[in-house]
């Protein structure tokens, strides 16, 4: 996702949710209002919807990948 940055944000969590199907979040999208967070799957299904208009796109899915083997 090249709109990564390394803008400052919180690190997701477990409780962290994608707003699409509710599985833990990975990616966060900040938009100028509001934002929303991705499992891996739907950060990449959606990536050219918000590629666009992202202010910052926090990217945590190496830790996805280290912690269950994705790959």
């Amino acid at each position: 996702m090249s709109t990564t940055t390394t803008e400052p944000s919180q690190p997701l969590t477990a409780a962290d949710r994608c707003d699409r199907c509710g599985a833990q979040a990975y990616v966060r999208v900040v938009l100028p209002v509001g934002e929303l967070l991705f499992c891996g799957h739907h950060a990449r299904a959606h990536a050219d919807a918000y590629e666009g208009v992202a202010v910052h796109v926090q990217d945590e899915t190496d830790r996805l990948h280290a912690e269950h083997g994705a790959g």
